[in-house]
């Protein structure tokens, strides 16, 4: 192998780097062959009607307390309802509490699903699989995240890359499984692109825009040329299926590296104060501006996940005691700034006419017992929670299912997650009957037959 750069700073689980790409004659097979966008579109699997739909996942890591945010409980005993007291919003249909007051004034701008649950184990790792992809990583088969399923069957739209994750991919949340935030099966040229890095920070750059700090921009072009005189003195290598996945990686990486689309996507010094501060000068709120900018690109898929960790951060994770959180620290630190960045984010895409063309969902992993523990917390609870839902074709104000009176297990129209995921490819114009190349090739639903969207928000 001809290496001329350092050793990268981003490494995927194989331990190759994006930069590792930029080195002439790398040899690694990784992921699958291209997709048939063509054959795919021929067939009906794909509705490019919808080709400008795009989808922002907020998502929650943690998980909130449906008591204590979307789902109030006025009327239970205190050690159910919670200390926080029940608002009215611009919508007559939904009461929130009173930790979310700039959500209360938009609330005709999103629907929420009440009646969210799942019957597995009560760890955020299940839930975190399971609302991203659809299913349980069970018997070695690992679903892609739903935004890698939108890359390998419409492809990208721009320079940019179809699925992006900020800040970082979510790190350790007590168990040892996939997080689902991969493309799985489907293989590493469909993994998102992961920002690495904090928005919010004074010295913000993006690492994987950055060519290695030895090489100008002059000397990455002779890279490039370089790489084009090996691989024509082995064509024979060349035409095999590896040298072609190893090509588009490496055309991916230069491609990033030397675009100027990509640097203007993500230059959030070029949006106004007024704009950075109304969403809020932390990771979150930077989060939810960049995933505005790169949807406005061209950006197909943008996860953000509100927090990395449950561990010695305040979170949804409201346990009680330490290291996790306590009521009052969400309701002090984590449900002001979710409130602030969300509504800011849901205004500014109406305000650009982007909002009927890009959904917002916003899911977690599980919801919070019912009754407060005697730290002052809640525990783990797939029982039922609440989930919601904007814009890419969802009409606002609506509340869809019912939690029972103590917001244990749901009353009405019980959802499952392979419903709320099959909900997103509804928006996104991905018909479910669409079957993916799964584990030794063989045709793997995009999702399982049963699980049909949410229909009445739409």
């Amino acid at each position: 192998m001809f290496k001329f750069t350092g050793k990268g700073s981003i490494q995927n689980c194989d331990g190759v780097t994006r930069r590792d790409f930029l080195h002439a004659g790398t040899l690694s097979a990784i992921g699958l062959s291209l997709p048939l966008f063509q054959s795919l579109r021929a067939m009906g699997a794909v509705d490019t009607s919808k080709d400008e739909r795009a989808c922002i996942m907020i998502f929650n890591l943690g998980a909130p307390s449906q008591m204590d945010t979307w789902d109030p409980k006025p009327d239970a005993p205190r050690e159910i309802r919670g200390p926080f007291k029940t608002i009215r919003t611009n919508s007559p249909d939904i009461q929130l509490t009173e930790i979310f007051p700039h959500m209360a004034k938009l609330a005709d701008k999103f629907s929420l699903v009440r009646s969210v649950y799942h019957s597995a184990a009560a760890v955020h790792d299940t839930g975190h699989q399971m609302m991203q992809t659809g299913r349980l990583f069970t018997g070695g088969i690992n679903t892609p995240h739903a935004g890698c399923a939108l890359e390998f069957l419409k492809g990208r739209r721009s320079e940019l890359p179809a699925h992006v994750i900020l800040p970082e991919p979510m790190g350790p949340t007590g168990g040892n499984l996939p997080h689902g935030q991969d493309a799985g099966f489907l293989g590493k040229t469909y993994d998102p692109f992961v920002l690495n890095a904090d928005p919010s920070a004074k010295d913000f750059k993006v690492p994987d825009l950055l060519p290695p700090t030895e090489i100008s921009e002059v000397r990455l072009q002779r890279r490039k040329d370089l790489r084009s005189l090996v691989d024509e003195s082995v064509k024979n290598f060349e035409s095999s299926e590896s040298a072609k996945l190893m090509d588009t990686n490496f055309n991916d990486a230069y491609r990033l590296m030397s675009s100027t689309a990509a640097r203007e996507a993500f230059a959030l010094e070029k949006e106004p104060m007024s704009v950075r501060e109304r969403y809020g000068m932390n990771r979150f709120g930077q989060c939810c501006l960049l995933a505005r900018r790169l949807v406005e690109r061209g950006v197909r898929f943008v996860t953000v996940n509100t927090f990395i960790t449950v561990f010695n951060e305040i979170t949804w994770d409201i346990h009680g005691s330490k290291p996790f959180t306590s009521i009052e620290g969400m309701r002090d630190l984590v449900a002001p700034m979710y409130d602030q960045a969300y509504s800011a984010l849901l205004e500014d895409l109406a305000q650009r006419g982007m909002l009927e063309n890009t959904m917002v969902c916003n899911l977690a992993e599980f919801g919070r017992t019912p009754k407060v523990n005697p730290a002052g917390g809640r525990d783990h609870w797939p029982g039922v929670w609440t989930v919601g839902f904007a814009g890419g074709g969802v009409k606002g104000g609506r509340v869809i299912g019912k939690s029972d009176e103590i917001g244990g297990y749901p009353a009405e129209r019980p959802v499952a997650p392979a419903n709320v995921v099959a909900t997103i490819y509804k928006s996104l114009g991905i018909d479910l009957e669409t079957e993916l190349p799964g584990p030794q090739g063989r045709p793997f639903p995009i999702i399982d037959r049963g699980f049909d969207p949410i229909k009445e928000l739409f």
